[in-house]
């Protein structure tokens, strides 16, 4: 039986090293991951209305009415412009609003005399991140500041129970703060799989396996090697994207601890760049690992709590998911940058993404080396 020789393991992590400093693309591909990718994530369509374009048509020039017009203001809404009625078709047709809502006349009166008048709301559908969030804002908006109001216009009359809402770690909904944070936790998974199956698929096409197959290097410290040196190349962008683009260019908090999530990204490291060897072992060219790499990368960013909560997922499918490093990974990494979690928090997590990981290097290694003989 063979000994491990770390000096074996950190040359050929060197030369692992050297050969991705060769590549262009794949140099671009890393930058342009850890950057413009974390950027457009984050600001691109959000999921929380922001800025959206609204008028208002007043006919009734009631206190009421004035209240409607003075409750939509940013962040949620621009400030409404008040326009007359033969506007709104001008208006929309040339994209100036998203929102268009009009107040007819009488609709004080009708309010306090107990009758139900009908407000109408003309929305630009052709917006759809803010078409499909914003009606429901706007009917909020409107119905509470109709029954404070009444509920004033009537005495002062108290509701029997205030719900009083606190917004805990991201107090405005900021879409940005959680994409780009989920988005640099997507882009490790996929990044990592990606460079150690694309560094052995082009050592086999290259034919450098057969070269390093009669040195005195044994699997493992290949396997190893690899695993290190992707590994920690990932690691730096990640953590460089992190201060960089999220913190700096964002403007993201990061409540937690960056050096225990560096730990997390460390341990959930060690298992995708295990999970990369293992798929490229499986494909005989690049075109089949990046097929392979469709079937694995979408469970795993789907279903692994980044994109959907987990308990918004069938039994089953949140069962078979707990064998997947991302799913502690991703609770991990929310717990520690969102929530402001400590070791004494997350251990669980990292204890099992650890097993995982070593379940996938065993079981990557034992394909490795029967590879290895077939070439031999």
């Amino acid at each position: 039986m063979h000994r491990l020789n770390l000096a074996h393991v950190y040359r050929l992590g060197i030369k692992e090293l050297w050969s991705l400093w060769r590549d262009p693309m794949m140099l671009v591909l890393i930058v342009y991951t850890f950057s413009i990718s974390i950027y457009v994530a984050a600001t691109a369509m959000p999921e929380s209305l922001r800025h959206a374009a609204i008028a208002i048509v007043d006919e009734d020039a009631s206190p009421l009415s004035a209240r409607l017009a003075a409750s939509f203001y940013p962040p949620q809404f621009r400030s409404p412009d008040l326009i007359p009625a033969r506007d709104i078709d001008p208006g929309m047709d040339r994209g100036d609003y998203t929102f268009v809502l009009v107040i007819p006349p009488g609709f004080q009166r009708d309010v306090l005399a107990g009758r139900q008048p009908a407000l109408q709301l003309n929305i630009d559908a052709t917006r759809m991140s803010q078409a499909f969030t914003g009606g429901g804002y706007i009917q909020q908006i409107v119905a509470g500041e109709v029954n404070a109001f009444v509920q004033r216009q009537a005495g002062g009359a108290a509701m029997p129970v205030e719900l009083a809402l606190r917004m805990r770690f991201n107090p405005n909904l900021e879409h940005a703060w959680f994409g780009s944070l989920m988005e640099i936790i997507n882009n490790v998974t996929m990044l990592s799989i990606i460079l150690t199956g694309a560094a052995l698929i082009r050592e086999r096409e290259h034919g450098t396996v057969e070269h390093l197959l009669v040195m005195p290097v044994t699997p493992a410290e290949i396997m190893l090697a690899k695993v290190w040196s992707m590994g920690l190349v990932v690691l730096v962008a990640a953590m460089a994207s992190l201060a960089l683009v999220v913190q700096g260019a964002l403007h993201v908090p990061v409540q937690g601890s960056v050096a225990l999530f560096g730990l997390a990204a460390a341990l959930h490291l060690f298992a995708t760049t295990s999970m990369g060897i293992f798929l490229a072992t499986l494909a005989r060219s690049m075109p089949q690992f990046g097929m392979l790499l469709v079937l694995v990368l979408l469970p795993l960013q789907m279903l692994s709590g980044g994109v959907t909560p987990r308990e918004s997922l069938p039994e089953a499918v949140r069962w078979i998911m707990t064998a997947a490093p991302t799913t502690h990974f991703v609770a991990a990494g929310q717990a520690i940058l969102y929530r402001g979690a400590g070791l004494d928090v997350v251990w669980p997590q990292l204890l099992t993404v650890a097993a995982i990981g070593s379940a996938l290097f065993a079981a990557a290694l034992s394909r490795f080396r029967k590879t290895i003989a077939l070439m031999t």
